[in-house]
């Protein structure tokens, strides 16, 4: 009579996936070829796909345009040289900004505190929150408060922020 091999235990951890199997030596291995052959590979591609905020850079970027203070953040722009959704997005910016770095207390602004800082009445600022909400550039919380998306970071990042230096240089 002949022995059974052995079976092999194998646990892999990669990313946050975790695989466990057991088998013979010859199937084990062709298991954990199979794991590397496709799982690694669509990870490599999906942390290419994902949207990453450097805030060291942001922080370069925004130079210039916000800064903070006791009082919280601040924009260094006119208004007047903006348009509502320019400000409202770099308002949004410095307070995601601001609370990745612990300068301020939360990333969320009520719809009162916009309107204040944007100096328009309550149907502009609404108009405006809603148009950013649409386009998946900020999010609405419940309790009326607003929040820049990852995306709309991403676009401020690149679209706006050299948008608003170019109308701001001298």
């Amino acid at each position: 009579m002949s022995a059974k091999p052995e079976k092999i235990c194998v646990q892999l951890k990669y990313n946050g996936v975790e695989q466990q199997f057991s088998a013979g030596p010859q199937e084990a291995w062709l298991l954990l070829n199979q794991f590397f052959k496709d799982l690694i590979p669509s990870f490599e591609i999906a942390q290419k796909l994902w949207l990453n905020i450097d805030v060291q850079q942001l922080a370069k970027d925004l130079k210039g345009v916000v800064a903070f203070s006791c009082d919280g953040a601040n924009l260094l722009v006119p208004k007047n040289k903006l348009t509502d959704s320019e400000a409202l997005l770099a308002w949004l910016t410095a307070y995601y900004l601001g609370f990745k770095l612990g300068l301020v207390g939360s990333d969320y602004l009520s719809k009162d505190e916009l309107k204040t800082k944007l100096g328009k009445s309550g149907k502009i600022t609404s108009t405006r929150l809603g148009e950013l909400v649409k386009n998946e550039l900020a999010t609405k919380a419940v309790d009326d408060r607003f929040k820049i998306t990852t995306f709309g970071v991403i676009q401020t990042q690149k679209e706006i922020i050299p948008k608003i230096k170019a109308k701001t240089e001298v």
